[in-house]
């Protein structure tokens, strides 16, 4: 059997993707795949072969699991650490199935507004770890749900969650805008409009209906709905992060395409922000947690 210093996979396993990377000696990622095996996808006694196929495709090593696997709904259920939380605290808390396998536990936050991430917390003690990031910021964590995440000595002090990604994905599915939200969104007039007018605080459910109305008495192009439509969402969504009261600017960590988005969004907001790539983030997270494998 391998040791976790020669090696491991890092796997971040979400409700409908997992994205899995070949973490070699030296810390660099020399093979990956993502598919659309989430959680959601895998059964219940199912999740021993997803592994193997894992294995299959990367090879035989020690595997560190993060995000949803670890939830009530996944393979083995991993309790959540409380804030403020660190790259240490989540070493020390892993649930480890055999000697070569260990699933990182969520994070916590129970001040009384409760809440919860599994996943992120990787990317962040990752960006901390690595010093992509400052030991005292703001970040915003763009996704399904988004997170607006503050940092203080070096540790996950607290956090708050926006469920934009999810509502945006309901509207464009089951809701009367849906044929309104079929182009992609661009952080153009249209996107920028719309930021100004969730970041007002006017009301969000009646400002989504007026872009219905908007349509049918053309005063609004149907190309422009979508963008129209992330907009005021993200504007909400970015109304309600400042509360965290930011410094000079918000470190704005995920994917490219949606980092754009909130960067764009944040900018007619007035604040200063700097991208930042998730994926190397994770990658950075899970090597410091492996490190502290005993």
């Amino acid at each position: 059997m391998k040791r976790w210093a020669d090696g491991f996979i890092a796997v971040d396993w979400g409700t409908t993707n997992r994205r899995a990377y070949l973490i070699e000696k030296g810390g660099q990622s020399s093979a990956e795949f993502e598919d659309g095996k989430g959680i959601l996808s895998v059964g219940r006694g199912e999740f021993e072969a997803a592994i193997a196929e894992i294995r299959e495709r990367l090879g035989e090593w020690p595997m560190l699991l993060a995000g949803m696997v670890g939830s009530n709904r996944g393979w083995v259920e991993a309790p959540y650490v409380p804030c403020p939380a660190s790259g240490e605290d989540l070493a020390r808390a892993l649930v480890r199935i055999g000697d070569d396998v260990a699933i990182v536990p969520g994070v916590s936050l129970g001040d009384g507004r409760p809440d919860v991430m599994r996943g992120e917390e990787v990317q962040l003690v990752g960006a901390i770890a690595s010093g992509q990031i400052p030991r005292d910021c703001l970040v915003c964590h763009p996704g399904t749900h988004n997170k607006w995440v503050r940092v203080r000595n070096g540790r996950i002090e607290s956090f708050r969650t926006v469920m934009t990604g999810e509502l945006f994905s309901m509207l464009k599915k089951r809701s009367i805008l849906s044929d309104l939200l079929a182009r992609r969104v661009t952080p153009r007039e249209a996107f920028r409009e719309g930021v100004a007018r969730g970041l007002s605080g006017a009301g969000i459910t009646s400002q989504l209906f007026e872009v219905r109305a908007g349509f049918l008495l053309g005063q609004i192009d149907p190309a422009d709905g979508a963008s129209r439509v992330s907009g005021l969402l993200i504007g909400e969504d970015i109304r309600v992060g400042l509360a965290e009261k930011p410094g000079a600017r918000v470190i704005v960590m995920g994917r490219p395409e949606l980092t754009s988005l909130y960067s764009s969004a944040l900018e007619v907001a007035g604040i200063e922000s700097e991208s930042l790539d998730g994926e190397g983030a994770f990658i950075a997270g899970a090597r410091n947690i492996v490190e502290q494998i005993q």
